[in-house]
């Protein structure tokens, strides 16, 4: 008779087995939650992007190469992230046993000493002559549980998504940090350059300076002139420590993005000398999902989400669980091991259904279906951050082209216009306010002339990686 329930407990789990369905539907990403094209981009059905090109190749100064190599090394951050990575890759490797039965080996040995006066006590006195029971079992212990509903399918896939989406955030961490080093460094030659034309206008200061002192001596001009010529130049001169503080600031934010302590950073190019680059390929916003880690991300975790509400859902219905156990056992150590004699087993299966539970299931399945809901509207969200960040940088690299272009001839005329005043001053036919105004206004437009550079660069870099360069 146990053989035969054994056998049709057996092929009822077979059964159970291959018809194993899901019990909740997932739900796909939105796909109505991409426009078909950028602002400010020209339409195009091209999908190739700059993004598509490693940071080595998109990037071409070797200073810069160097300094994000290191970062992508010993950046802390980073590494951290990796270290998540291995600890989602552990999960997804245990729930892949998740439908493996459970096996557990126990040795036992256990005396009990009944009261003389109770029942057991005098039957075990009459019967064996003693006043004690000796037990010693030795044995295994099996459980499984059938996957029926795919509880346990759901588990790895949830655990599965999950190891995916540690490997988005770090490659989202990485794009961010290549992003800062170069905008960081692009930064640090602004400041250079700003440091140069700040020195250069001290000394085009001292030198009018000199030249009214000299029409003072000649009583040509009165002593305001010496005292305004002498404040323009305190004003030059200011400048040159509150650039060489923000130099030494950024290169410790630089330091810090590289995983060293504070230090000074290489630099064997100047702003001028790097040409800004002409980024026209976008490509269009549905490739963002593929190349945008944090969009990516985001898919992953609705992936999640539907996994958890398949486990939920399933604990709705029976569970059929089958265990067994089986080894020796023996009142005497000495009879212990004799096969077949100490030879035992015992099969057990069910089906369990909560009752009283019900409550708490359904109000976990309420709220994985809730956590689902949001997993939706965040994908929506991450890609509307990421089309808006694509368009803020294509429209930020379009009009600093057009202000740079308008700031080069300014400065042009200002450098024209200093040129002409000091020598109407040197022969008298101008005032020496003129010649102070065209050196403040001067130095003015050359310190924002560094800074579109700097903006400009920096803007292409923001494309770059608002599109999902960086990574690669």
């Amino acid at each position: 008779m146990k053989k035969y329930i054994t056998k049709i407990v057996m092929v009822a789990i077979l059964i159970t087995t291959l018809i194993s369905c899901s019990v909740s539907k997932d739900i796909e990403t939105p796909k109505d939650a991409l426009p078909e094209n950028f602002r400010n981009a020209s339409v195009s059905k091209d999908t190739t992007s700059i993004a598509d090109l490693e940071w080595k190749n998109f990037f071409t100064e070797k200073d810069i190469i160097k300094l994000i190599d290191e970062a992508v090394i010993r950046n802390n951050d980073l590494q951290i992230a990796t270290k998540n990575i291995e600890i989602a890759q552990y999960r997804f490797t245990q729930s892949k046993w998740n439908n493996v039965p459970q096996v557990n080996l126990g040795v036992n040995a256990s005396t009990s000493n009944p009261s003389d006066n109770s029942f057991t006590g005098k039957n075990l006195g009459q019967a064996l002559g003693q006043n004690h029971i000796n037990d010693f079992t030795a044995g295994a212990t099996l459980s499984w549980e059938a996957d029926i509903w795919g509880k346990i399918k759901n588990q790895k896939k949830g655990a599965y998504a999950e190891y995916l989406q540690s490997e988005e955030v770090k490659k989202a961490l990485q794009t961010t940090i290549v992003a800062d080093v170069s905008k960081g460094y692009y930064n640090l030659l602004m400041l250079d350059a700003q440091l140069e034309i700040a020195k250069q206008t001290l000394k085009l200061n001292d030198s009018t300076t000199s030249i009214i002192k000299l029409k003072y001596d000649a009583g040509q001009v009165t002593s305001l002139a010496i005292q305004q010529s002498e404040a323009q130049k305190l004003n030059s001169a200011q400048l040159i420590p509150l650039l060489e503080q923000n130099i030494a600031i950024q290169e410790n934010a630089l330091s810090v993005l590289t995983g060293s302590f504070p230090d000074s950073k290489e630099r064997t190019i100047r702003l001028s000398t790097i040409a800004v680059k002409n980024n026209a390929a976008v490509g269009i916003p549905s490739s963002l999902v593929s190349r945008r880690p944090d969009v990516k991300s985001a898919e992953l975790a609705l992936k999640v989400a539907n996994a958890n509400v398949g486990i939920t859902k399933a604990d709705f219905y029976p569970a059929l669980r089958i265990t067994a156990q089986g080894g020796v056992n023996s009142f005497e150590a000495s009879n212990w091991f004799t096969i077949p004699a100490s030879l035992f087993g015992t099969v057990a299966g069910g089906l369990t259904q909560p009752l009283l539970n019900n409550k708490r299931v359904k109000t976990q399945y309420n709220i994985a279906v809730v956590e689902r809901e949001k997993a939706v509207i965040n994908f929506r969200q991450s890609v509307l951050v990421a089309v808006s960040e694509v368009a803020d940088a294509l429209v930020a690299v379009e009009k600093l082209q057009q202000q740079e272009a308008f700031l080069q001839e300014r400065v042009k005329t200002l450098q024209q216009a200093i040129k002409n005043a000091n020598l109407l001053f040197k022969n008298g036919m101008a005032e020496y306010l003129e010649v102070l105004t065209a050196q403040a206004t001067l130095l003015q437009s050359e310190l924002e002339l560094a800074d579109i550079k700097r903006a400009q660069l920096s803007a292409n870099t923001e494309l770059y990686r608002a599109l999902g360069g960086g990574w690669r």
